[in-house]
């Protein structure tokens, strides 16, 4: 065999011995792979037309406050007044006007609570405040939701939030009265509850005959609550008549609480003393939460500080119609963070 010849035979036995023993190496002496150009994915260089991501911005939930302010316009003869536009509405703080934002007057959903009194005191004033309830609950929008606190001697959450109006109605057809009168615990409980209220709008409907007798809770306290929550307060009254023997001193202070925690809320108080006229008053109320007007503003005042701010809306009259007068919630707290 010539020397070319033996040269060219040790090439062939190498290069087989090569293909045929791959080399075995760990993960640490492993070579290097070199990335293939064509798949290598780079990111995209963002122009300046492409929209940011759809991804919230915590800084502008820290830092904007909506505040929302219930309106109600009402006639001399004390009927509703809709199709207003938002120029004729002026409204302040801490008397420096604000610029409305946001301006509706539709049918928006509803959390409600309904607080009603089964004390002692209501056993011949039961039958015709259940019919009030119902007839409540007839205004109701598809969307609402309703929860049920029901007090005596202490106030109890019977029905939680529910769209299901029979849970509550089937409830309050079996309620018996005893006992004696836990009125702004009930109001405690309620507002701890509406918490949990997911509609942007809420509102609690008392239906009770009077003061309270039975309490853990102050007056002061449960003033101080409502001034702090977003919840607008309406209360039936159901009095025994002044000239009454029989009204009692809790009775007798009953009407001006109810009043004083309704108004503050932009809700109202209506004093009853005819039991026929019960459903057609929780009727009335139902409507009017239905013809509100909800103005927005941001806060020219942009301070944390947690203290109560007051709210004030001026109408501005429209020509041709009798002079009008707004219910309004008259102030709230400023955020602290």
């Amino acid at each position: 065999m010539t020397r070319r010849h033996r040269f060219y035979s040790v090439f062939v036995a190498i290069s087989l011995l090569l293909y045929a023993s791959p080399p075995v190496s760990s993960g640490a002496d492993k070579p290097p792979v070199r990335e293939d150009p064509k798949v290598e994915i780079t990111p995209r260089a963002k122009r300046a037309g492409d929209a940011a991501p759809d991804v919230p911005r915590g800084d502008i939930r820290i830092q904007s406050t909506l505040v929302l302010i219930p309106v109600t316009v009402t006639d001399p003869l004390n009927r509703f007044v809709t199709g207003l536009d938002r120029e004729n509405f002026r409204l302040f703080e801490d008397k420096s006007e604000q610029k409305v934002t946001h301006f509706a007057s539709e049918d928006a959903p509803l959390s409600v609570g309904l607080v009603f009194d089964v004390s002692g005191s209501m056993g011949t004033k039961l039958d015709k405040s259940r019919q009030a309830a119902a007839q409540f609950f007839k205004t109701a929008n598809p969307e609402d939701e309703f929860f049920l606190v029901e007090f005596n001697d202490r106030p109890e959450l019977v029905v939680g939030f529910t769209s299901r109006l029979e849970e509550i109605q089937n409830r309050l057809t079996f309620t018996q009265s005893k006992g004696r009168t836990a009125l702004l615990d009930a109001v405690y409980l309620a507002l701890n509850t509406m918490k949990k209220g997911k509609k942007p709008r809420k509102a609690l409907l008392i239906i009770s005959d009077g003061g309270d007798n039975s309490s853990r809770y102050t007056e002061s306290e449960i003033k101080n609550r409502v001034r702090e929550a977003d919840v607008q307060i309406y209360a039936i009254g159901i009095y025994e008549p002044m000239s009454s023997r029989g009204r009692t001193p809790e009775e007798m202070s009953g009407p001006s609480l109810l009043s004083e925690i309704a108004e503050q809320t932009g809700g109202r108080h209506f004093a009853v003393d005819n039991l026929n006229e019960l459903p057609d008053v929780a009727a009335k109320i139902g409507v009017e939460l239905r013809n509100q007007y909800v103005l927005g503003y941001t806060p020219t005042n942009l301070g944390r500080d947690g203290k109560y701010r007051k709210v004030q809306v001026k109408l501005v009259q429209p020509r041709g119609l009798p002079p009008l007068r707004a219910s309004w919630r008259l102030g709230y707290y400023a955020p602290t963070q």
